[in-house]
């Protein structure tokens, strides 16, 4: 629970998050959120479950973050979204989006939106692939070959060669042709750990970490970038792909009242307009009726390991009840609106969150997706789907 909060505004009283025994550290990076300008349209059943009426599909962006050094003079992106011609991923892929219908558009490719702020992408010396998704993968081929291409445990072994030399592949070759392709090597690290997560320090003073947040796909990796030197941005990728899916939790249960104004929603087909809701109307809708527990579990084939998985998330949701730590998953469409008051690049920085309280501004604005639903008294589905697994 965040310290600065009375108890007795939750539904039932917090339990204590454990330590996450971060080593301490004074120096710390600039980390800006990108909105990639990719927009994803798929049926929630295939990611999560069981649906709540008014939910039935995942609407999101894919965001990406520029993590700067100052004192040292490097820039590092973590996430591309999605490259602008979609349509020429590898094959594979590209019959799987058209096949189900999956909604898909990008304005511009991450290096565009760089470009035109005035950042030099000879200035980036690595880009951190979350995992091989098409929908953070983005086009590496429009930075110089100086710019190195990170990527999780297993990648190498399970992924390349990439398409055109494997026909079969979801990536394609040209995402590392004449750069540096790096596997991050856990191991190198020792027994380093930050919370649950084996962690290797980047820059080597404690101010970045790539995590291993196995699970959802292979390879897949969390940052954590050290804002203050007690503050953080958990960049949780592909960790959850909804609130729902991370909160409520026993450290950070669900509030006694919950204001939600959903003039700014970005779903249009919102006729109502609430003002505040009880903890209570929401956990009627819920299944369990806890007001302590996950809306949505995985979709049983969804992920690439479903028990690693639900570790990661429940590593994750230790993070996301410290005080210190804004946990940012790549697609949560709420950070979008206004009330999130997030300055997204070029606009500003998120070093400042803390100060600004954006975790508690951000934190329950999912429940708008469960708002409808609240209102009418309408109940979750007991059945779910089996998901759709990208295997590799």
């Amino acid at each position: 629970m965040p310290s600065n909060q009375d108890a007795s505004m939750y539904m039932v009283p917090p339990k204590t998050p454990p330590a996450l025994n971060i080593p301490p550290s004074n120096s710390t990076v600039s980390v800006k959120i990108i909105d990639s300008t990719s927009w994803i349209e798929v049926p929630l059943g295939s990611l999560m479950g069981p649906g709540i009426p008014g939910h039935d599909k995942l609407s999101c962006p894919s965001y990406c973050f520029l993590i700067e050094h100052g004192p040292l003079g490097r820039k590092i992106l973590f996430d591309l979204g999605t490259r602008k011609d979609w349509e020429n991923l590898a094959p594979s892929i590209v019959n799987i989006i058209k096949d189900h219908k999956w909604g898909l558009t990008v304005e511009k490719n991450v290096s565009e939106i760089l470009t035109g702020e005035g950042v030099d992408l000879k200035s980036i010396e690595a880009i951190i692939w979350s995992h091989w998704h098409y929908d953070h993968t983005g086009d590496p081929s429009t930075f110089p070959s100086s710019t190195k291409l990170i990527v999780g445990p297993g990648f190498k072994d399970a992924l390349t060669p990439g398409y055109p030399v494997n026909q079969n592949s979801q990536v394609r070759e040209s995402d590392w042709q004449g750069r540096e392709l790096v596997e991050v090597d856990f191991s190198a690290s020792g027994d380093l750990t930050v919370g649950g997560f084996k962690a290797l320090d980047y820059f080597g003073d404690g101010s970045f970490y790539i995590v291993d947040a196995p699970g959802h796909a292979i390879g897949h990796v969390c940052g954590l970038a050290r804002v203050t030197p007690d503050s953080f941005i958990f960049m949780g990728g592909d960790a959850c792909h909804h609130g729902g899916e991370y909160r409520p939790t026993k450290y950070l249960p669900l509030p006694k009242k919950i204001d939600l104004d959903m003039s700014s929603s970005t779903i249009k087909s919102r006729a109502f307009c609430p003002g505040s809701l009880s903890g209570a109307a929401f956990c009627d809708v819920f299944n369990h009726h806890k007001p302590d527990q996950e809306v949505y579990i995985l979709a049983k084939n969804f992920s690439h390991d479903t028990d690693r998985a639900n570790l990661t998330i429940h590593y994750l949701e230790e993070f996301d009840a410290a005080d210190n730590v804004f946990v940012i998953i790549a697609h949560d469409t709420f950070l979008l609106q206004k009330e999130a008051e997030i300055d997204f690049f070029p606009r500003g920085s998120l070093n400042d969150w803390k100060a600004k309280r954006l975790d508690e501004k951000a934190r329950w604005l999912f429940l708008k997706d469960f708002a409808e639903a609240a209102e009418k008294g309408l109940k979750q589905e007991t059945e779910m789907g089996e998901g759709i697994i990208l295997k590799p």
